[in-house]
């Protein structure tokens, strides 16, 4: 599934009826950044992303999820059916991509669950993450470096941890091998 983070993004500030310096400000950015996030020239990391959509507010979940048919309810998903929230496009330098595949629509529950990729020298980015939940993950395989508020760990596989979403927190893998993790968020608010 290929998304085109710009015209969304340009849709949806738009609608709620923003000009580029004014999501910029409200984010933090510069409204020549959102401009080029905007006409697909650059690609924001998950945490600049973020940043953007809470000045809306939306969630990450929100802005990828596509429109689900209404019908009886899903309980199995294959892996083919997760939601990516992080394009193939995000990520930091030298090809290392974080994937979060969301398992089924969050907006429909009050829990998230995400499968999670970190290659080596991935990230969630510079600045650190902070969002209304709690959330806790298991790592399944590599290793991970953890910052949450002043603490930070290394956690190696079947390590875990949980924590108030709204302390500030960052991912890294400081690893040679990809980082896998699986993590729930509720309520789902990333």
């Amino acid at each position: 599934m290929s998304i085109d983070i710009g015209s969304r993004l340009r849709s949806l500030r738009e609608a709620r009826g923003l000009s580029q310096r004014e999501l910029a400000a409200r984010a933090g950015l510069t409204n020549g950044t959102i401009s080029l996030i905007e006409q697909n020239k650059t690609s924001p990391s998950v945490s600049s992303l973020k940043s953007v959509l809470d000045a809306f507010p939306v969630s990450l979940s929100e802005f990828f999820s596509e429109v689900e048919d209404v019908g009886p309810p899903k309980y199995f998903y294959a892996a083919t059916e997760f939601t990516e929230l992080s394009p193939q496009d995000i990520g930091m330098g030298d090809g290392a991509r974080v994937s979060l595949r969301q398992l089924g629509n969050a907006a429909r529950h009050s829990l998230q669950v995400l499968h999670e990729t970190y290659p080596p020298g991935a990230d969630t980015g510079p600045d650190m993450l902070s969002h209304e939940a709690e959330e806790a993950g298991v790592v399944l395989s590599g290793i991970i470096e953890i910052t949450v508020a002043d603490q930070v760990r290394v956690l190696n596989p079947g390590d875990g941890y949980l924590f108030d979403s709204r302390l500030p927190h960052r991912f890294r893998n400081i690893g040679s091998m990809d980082c896998v993790i699986v993590s729930a968020c509720t309520p789902p608010t990333f």
